[in-house]
């Protein structure tokens, strides 16, 4: 699949926008899990799917998992803002988790930068490439991604970045991926946090990213993503 913008290859005049289309697709089809690993978080296609999924859950085990970095080297302000959107949606329902991943060495972390750009939905689609989760990877950008629905290879890369993320040997990580991200995810994720703010090191790798709620934020991501994707 690929992102070419409008107007600049002779042989693409209207541009190819199947990235996009890709990802809308396969997030409007969700009906128990959406994993995402990206660098960003802005793309108001994307947060508006998932908000709706979020409200109005098509199953009861219905997750939304994002991992992304600590602190972007641009668009922070956009990533919270679009965050604060899908904790909204949620409405403390517990069926979206932020979270973000360092590196460590004993008692010793420091940050490690998020840079995949990863999408698996239902152990039934994956997507990997270039794409960001912005308006400049779905609209401005020249990307490359690829697609797949081989369902034993979107399994098996799912358990094998879920077996690395939560220190977990792979079949600790194989059950129902509900029960994973409830009984693992989410109670690892939220002591890190609490042990960050508390100023006690950490003894885990993942931890959550702090949940936004204020309103303004939640109007600023989607107009601020708008604007610096242009």
């Amino acid at each position: 699949m690929r992102t070419v913008p409008e107007k600049i290859y002779d042989s693409f005049p209207h541009g190819d926008f199947r990235i996009l289309e890709a990802y809308t697709r396969a997030l409007r089809s969700a009906r128990e899990l959406v994993y995402l690993e990206s660098q960003f978080l802005w793309s108001p296609q994307v947060v508006e799917i998932l908000a709706g999924k979020l409200r109005e859950p098509p199953t009861d085990g219905f997750r939304v998992v994002v991992l992304l970095p600590a602190r972007p080297n641009n668009g922070a302000d956009d990533t919270r803002g679009q965050l604060a959107a899908l904790v909204r949606a949620d409405d403390g329902a517990g069926r979206f988790l932020a979270t973000t991943i360092s590196a460590r060495t004993g008692e010793l972390s420091g940050p490690l930068y998020v840079h995949a750009k990863i999408g698996i939905v239902d152990d039934a689609w994956l997507t990997l490439g270039s794409a960001n989760l912005n308006e400049h990877s779905f609209f401005n950008d020249t990307e490359m991604n690829v697609v797949t629905c081989d369902a034993a290879v979107v399994r098996e890369t799912r358990l094998r970045l879920w077996s690395e993320h939560l220190e977990r040997p792979a079949d600790e990580c194989s059950g129902d991926p509900t029960r994973v991200i409830d009984e693992l995810w989410r109670p690892i994720a939220v002591e890190q946090r609490r042990r960050l703010e508390r100023g006690e090191p950490l003894t885990h790798r993942l931890r959550e990213l702090p949940g936004v709620s204020r309103r303004s934020m939640v109007l600023r991501g989607p107009l601020d993503s708008l604007i610096v994707d242009g």
